[in-house]
């Protein structure tokens, strides 16, 4: 099952990217940045293959990409702003996002702040996620968007680097980024697990 979903979203950014080329590649990073999982683990290493091919320019991609991911973190950090937690709750299936992956951003942005948007902007799962909460908590939009980009660039830098380097093989990626994916996610799902044991511990006593 898991094959088949990541070979059907590789076969659409193949297509998505070949037909249109850099605006392709910014418009898939927007769709994965604005809270839907399309995976940049498949966008980015298929971008580099393409710098590999001499269809692209390493730059010129890259810039698209980095611009791709702030046009969508502005998006999500807009319905934050607008609809906060009730509109997700609501709405948030219809985007794949459900209340886990909404709390797992929310408790890392309450307890580390707002530089948690730059680092999240290079952490799989999280990344995708981390501008709703930064708009359901009012952060100030110019500092959001500056976060993201920062935190955006060497991310997609690295990416098409790999996938320029692997070339042909560039593919070889999707598993090994899931198995990534699936470890952050239960380090996450432990943080949270901890922090609510000690709370409980401290409620007792």
């Amino acid at each position: 099952m898991l094959e088949q979903l990541l070979s059907l979203l590789g076969e659409f950014v193949v297509e998505l990217i070949s037909s249109l080329g850099y605006f392709g590649v910014f418009l898939a990073m927007a769709i994965e940045s604005a809270c839907i999982p399309l995976p940049s683990e498949i966008i980015l290493p298929f971008t580099g293959y393409m710098v590999y091919l001499g269809h692209f320019d390493f730059w010129t991609a890259t810039l698209a990409a980095t611009l791709g991911n702030l046009f969508g973190g502005i998006v999500a950090y807009y319905v934050g702003v607008r609809g906060g937690r009730p509109f997700i709750q609501r709405y948030g299936h219809y985007f794949f996002m459900k209340e886990k992956e909404l709390q797992w951003t929310e408790r890392l942005f309450s307890k580390h702040g707002e530089i948690t948007v730059l680092v999240g902007r290079m952490l799989p799962i999280i990344r995708t996620f981390i501008s709703l909460p930064a708009g359901i908590a009012k952060m100030n939009a110019v500092k959001m968007a500056i976060y993201t980009v920062l935190g955006a660039l060497p991310w997609c830098m690295f990416l098409i680097i790999v996938g320029e380097k692997l070339g042909a093989n560039w593919n070889s990626l999707k598993p090994l980024f899931h198995r990534m994916d699936i470890v952050i996610g239960v380090l996450i799902l432990a943080g949270i697990g901890y922090f609510l044991f000690k709370r409980n511990r401290r409620n007792r006593r």
